[in-house]
């Protein structure tokens, strides 16, 4: 043990603790998530009503988890999210760090900083933080998804998370189509791995909850509202940032155009960012945000994407936008706004930006990556442009040889 290593340790425990406080003497700030949700009776689940909205493969993998007394399992939940976020900083950073600006390395480049102090600050992260707080799995799904992609592309069985995260959560399911898009044979035989995967999950639900599997496959993958209200602030996708733009429940065919768009904007963005030398490691983020923002329903807690992000802007030296970034992703705006009833459908329009933080921030993302492969482009095209118009200088004539002449004669 070092004294760096120490302190490592010192500065996680201290965050743990604050964050204990906090979450102690501000019951308030997160009292309006831990209300009922209306939903059908028969769709519900807990005591608190809340709807199961995950396919039913879901239903089996987590069955384990009710063999746990319930403050047992709140222990396990707590501190297994705290060792997800150590792997995924470790995994986000492996990840950035040799699809960035260092692609030439031929060893993996150290973390400059500790994971406990690194982990101790992306606990204040809202989408972590919420995760740890309420138990979700957004954290193992993230890690599940980074783990495959970084494997080297001859590894036994590539693809296979992916496929067992979308099995669990339908919006992973986006990456399969990145991984077949990208048109490389290692990630076009990947993607095809994921695919059996994600047939394969849902092949063992329909044997092991037959009717369950048939009422979720044809009727209640299709109930988008089935989660709960998608104006809520706390839905932080497209089609809840038109809803409380628009002021309307229904948000129509506006949203549902704007989702078609932005799938196929981000897929060819990330695609593109794959196939640029320098600019791989854009590809799993652009990917990422997309989902979220096409996905109906993304609650906040869904957004620990912002983790990789991260890595990727400081893995490039982008120490300011890392920093706003990570500003978006700590100050709870959407927190701020009104709740009561309908409220949220009345918001301002500088009320709108405080509610829809994080859909801003990845259209914005995904608007530098288009900006950068135009720039991109109009550099190659001069490029090309400069090397036509050089034309090659003219060569002396030589004199013809008359040495044959002078032989005849």
């Amino acid at each position: 043990m070092t004294v760096r290593s120490l302190l490592a340790v010192g500065a996680l425990a201290l965050s743990l603790t604050a964050l204990t406080a906090f979450t102690a003497l501000c019951p308030a700030q997160y009292a309006l998530i831990a209300q009922p949700i209306p939903v059908a009776e028969r769709f519900a689940v807990t005591e608190w009503r809340l709807p199961a909205t995950s396919p039913p493969f879901a239903a089996i993998l987590f069955v384990p988890a009710t063999w746990l007394p319930v403050a047992t399992l709140k222990a396990v939940v707590v501190l297994g999210n705290v060792l997800l976020l150590a792997l995924l900083v470790r995994l986000s950073w492996r990840f950035a760090a040799r699809r960035s600006v260092m692609t030439t390395a031929a060893a993996p480049v150290p973390l400059p900083v500790p994971v406990p102090v690194l982990v101790a600050a992306g606990l204040w992260l809202e989408p972590v933080f919420r995760t740890v707080l309420h138990g979700e799995i957004s954290l193992a799904l993230a890690c599940l998804i980074l783990w495959d992609l970084t494997r080297p592309d001859h590894a036994l069985g590539k693809g296979f998370a992916i496929g067992i995260a979308a099995g669990v959560e339908l919006t992973p399911a986006l990456f399969i189509a990145y991984l077949l898009l990208t048109g490389r044979p290692g990630d076009v035989r990947a993607g095809l791995t994921a695919l059996a995967s994600l047939i394969g999950t849902m092949l063992l639900g329909a044997l092991v909850l037959p009717r369950s599997s048939l009422d979720f496959w044809t009727l209640r993958v299709f109930e988008t509202s089935r989660p709960g209200e998608a104006w809520s602030a706390d839905n932080q996708s497209l089609q809840g940032l038109f809803a409380r733009a628009l002021h309307t429940p229904e948000p129509g065919v506006g949203w549902a155009v704007a989702c078609v768009v932005i799938t196929f904007a981000g897929l060819w963005l990330a695609r593109r960012a794959v196939v640029r030398v320098g600019h791989g490691a854009w590809g799993v983020p652009a990917i990422a945000l997309t989902a979220l923002l096409v996905s109906p329903v993304s609650w906040s807690h869904h957004w620990v994407w912002c983790v990789p992000l991260l890595a990727v802007l400081l893995a490039e030296g982008r120490w300011r936008t890392a920093a706003v970034v990570a500003l978006v992703f700590s100050a709870r705006t959407f927190l701020l706004v009104p709740h009561e009833g309908w409220a949220e459908l009345q918001l301002s329009w500088w009320q709108q930006v405080l509610a829809s933080p994080y859909p801003l921030l990845a259209l914005a993302v995904l608007a530098a990556l288009a900006y950068a492969a135009y720039r991109h482009h109009r550099r190659r095209r001069t490029a090309v442009g400069q090397l036509a118009a050089v034309r090659p200088l003219p060569l002396p004539q030589l004199p013809a040889s008359n040495s044959s002449a002078s032989t005849m004669r």
